[in-house]
C-alpha cells in the first residue's frame, strides 16, 4: 500500500467509527433502564420473583428442598434442561403430575425447583450479555485506537508500508467482529423474557393441577 493513498481514509476513519458508535448510543438511550452495561431495550429485571408467577403456597415456607424429593428432583433436572424443547419440558411436567397425582405441597415444591433453575440460569443469560456489552465497549476502544495509529501511519513518512497495511487490516477485521456481534446482540436480549415465558408457561400447567 502507499502511504500516499492513506490520505483520503481521515474521513472514512471518522465516518466509520461514527457509524460503529451509533448502535451503542442508540441502544443506551433506548433502554428503559440498567446499568451502563445493559445494551438491551428490555428493561433489566436481575432476578424474578415469584410472587409475580405462583398464586399457591409460599415456597418459602417448604420443609425440604425440591431436589429432596427424587421425583420432583427428576422432573425438574429434566425439564429445565436447556437443550430441549420447551414442548417436551411441559411434558416431562405433565408426566410427573399424571403419574404421582401429587398433592400440593408436592406441586409447590415442582414450582420451587422449577423457578430456582430457571432464574439461575436466566441470571448466567443476564450476565452473558452484560460480558458481552463491556466486551464491545473495550473492542470500540480498541478501533478508536487503531484509527488514531492509522491516521498517524498516514501523516509519517517514516512509517513503512507492511505497518501501515498492517493496521489497515487489524482495523478491518475489529470492525467486521464489533459489527457482527452488535448485529447478535438483540437475540441474545430476548433469552431472559423468552425464559420468563417458558417458566410462565410451567407453572400453567401446575395449576392446572392444583
Amino acid at each position: 500500500m502507499n502511504l500516499v493513498n492513506l490520505r483520503p481514509l481521515s474521513f472514512t476513519l471518522g465516518f466509520t467509527l461514527l457509524i460503529l458508535l451509533l448502535p451503542v448510543n442508540a441502544q443506551a438511550q433506548r433502554a428503559a433502564a440498567g446499568p451502563p452495561d445493559w445494551p438491551c431495550v428490555q428493561r433489566l429485571i436481575p432476578e424474578l420473583a415469584w410472587g409475580t408467577l405462583w398464586t399457591g403456597p409460599s415456597p418459602d415456607e417448604l420443609e425440604q428442598e425440591w431436589w429432596e424429593d427424587e421425583q420432583i428432583g427428576r422432573t425438574v433436572r429434566l425439564a429445565t434442561t436447556m437443550t430441549i424443547s420447551e414442548e417436551q419440558a411441559l411434558e416431562y411436567i405433565q408426566e410427573f403430575i399424571a403419574v404421582s397425582n401429587p398433592d400440593e405441597q408436592r406441586l409447590t415444591l415442582l414450582f420451587s425447583g422449577l423457578f430456582k433453575q430457571i432464574n439461575n440460569e436466566r441470571s448466567r443469560t443476564i450476565e452473558k450479555i452484560r460480558s458481552a456489552s463491556r466486551a464491545q465497549v473495550a473492542r470500540l476502544e480498541q478501533v478508536s485506537e487503531l484509527v488514531d495509529d492509522l491516521e498517524a501511519a498516514r501523516d509519517s513518512s517514516s512509517v513503512e508500508q507492511e505497518e501501515a497495511a498492517r493496521l489497515e487490516e487489524e482495523l478491518h477485521w475489529e470492525r467486521r467482529t464489533f459489527t457482527m456481534r452488535q448485529q447478535a446482540l438483540p437475540a441474545l436480549c430476548e433469552k431472559p423474557y423468552l425464559l420468563e415465558e417458558r417458566l410462565s408457561r410451567m407453572v400453567r400447567v401446575i395449576d392446572a393441577a392444583m
